[in-house]
């Protein structure tokens, strides 16, 4: 029998080769995954910056919160400070005004006091000589009746009469005290505020006064004026409403109740808008606390000294129509000592009347 080839590559040498090789792969494995660990050992480095990127973009979108924030800030502080210029300019101008009219307050009080002891005096001998003498005025001839506190509803020497009479209020803001430190708080008050001023109530109730002693057949027009003048009843500048009438009469005083004093005082427009009157008043009735504060134009200065206001006066009264008489109701203002003489002055170069009535006339 032949004897078996012998074979060099049995089954258990390739399998030998097989379990080698498998070892070789699974040890050069094992060896390139530890190299790759060791090789990269900046890791938990990258990890820490991947936080510290995270939190740099957290901050920043703080950081332009707040920003924003800031900028609100800052405009809000830009605007109080705006503010705060304009009130501590108010302030310092109030107080200019103050220390100006401050400055000879008693002097004024006692020219005051003496033009109320001199008025009494001259009320008293009115009295005196006109006692008995029975009135002339007929009952029932006037159109609006106006009940008063005794005799406080007649003004002696004053004359209500005329064909054409025109009726001057005074509507500025000094009309809302007696006292500049007053006045001047409350110009800056509402309307209606300013329309509930006691000073402002009393030329008021004379203009109701004088709307119950005006003729039948006369014509009459009343213009408030501040720094310009215009009819109080709306739409009629310039024309004469019919005494006669009732409801213009009334609708007049109406009117000037809504009126809310402010501005300055410019006597020259008052008298300018007479002058342009047609056919020009007869008779002007002026209801004022004192001399102008200004003329055609605001004054430069904040404040208006006495030389100047009687200045204005003067250059106020040659604007006046010539031929009428002026009668003047005074409700006297405290630093204004020479209004008194000038509208006596006034009163007595046109023919007209002066008169202060007390504070609680009409």
């Amino acid at each position: 029998m032949a004897r078996r080839k012998a074979e060099v590559f049995g089954l258990s040498f390739l399998d030998c080769i097989c379990c080698g090789f498998g070892a070789t792969v699974l040890i050069f494995m094992i060896v390139s995954s530890a190299a790759q660990r060791r090789d990269d050992p900046n890791t938990p480095l990258r990890a820490e910056v991947d936080r510290v990127a995270q939190e740099v973009k957290e901050g920043e979108r703080r950081l332009v919160a707040l920003r924003n924030s800031l900028r609100q800030v800052e405009e809000q502080r830009s605007q109080a400070r705006g503010l705060s210029t304009r009130i501590l300019a108010a302030l310092r101008q109030s107080q200019e005004e103050l220390a100006t009219f401050d400055q000879s307050t008693l002097a004024r009080r006692e020219a005051i006091e003496k033009l109320k002891a001199d008025l009494k005096s001259l009320e008293e001998g009115t009295k005196r000589l006109s006692g008995g003498v029975p009135s002339a005025e007929v009952p029932g001839d006037r159109v609006r009746a106006h009940v008063g506190d005794g005799e406080r509803q007649y003004l002696t020497g004053l004359k209500v009469g005329g064909r054409r009479i025109l009726v001057l209020v005074d509507a500025s803001a000094s009309m809302l005290a007696d006292t500049i430190v007053n006045a001047v708080r409350r110009r800056h008050l509402a309307p209606d505020e300013r329309r509930r001023a006691a000073k402002w109530q009393q030329a008021v109730k004379t203009v109701d006064w004088l709307a119950t002693q005006m003729p039948r057949d006369a014509r009459f027009q009343v213009y408030a004026f501040d720094v310009s003048a215009r009819a109080v009843v709306a739409g009629s500048e310039g024309t004469w409403l019919d005494a006669g009438d009732p409801k213009a009469l009334e609708a007049a005083v109406q009117a000037l109740k809504q009126t809310a004093p402010e501005g300055g005082t410019s006597l020259l427009a008052a008298f300018t808008a007479a002058a342009a009157l047609e056919p020009r008043p007869d008779n002007i009735l002026l209801i004022t606390d004192g001399l102008p504060t200004q003329g055609r134009t605001a004054p430069r200065e904040r404040t208006v000294s006495g030389r100047d206001r009687l200045r204005l006066f003067e250059r106020a009264v040659d604007a006046l129509p010539r031929g009428v008489p002026v009668g003047t109701i005074l409700l006297p203002m405290e630093g204004d000592p020479m209004a008194p003489s000038a509208f006596w002055k006034l009163a007595m170069a046109t023919g007209g009347s002066f008169l202060t009535p007390s504070r609680d006339w009409p």
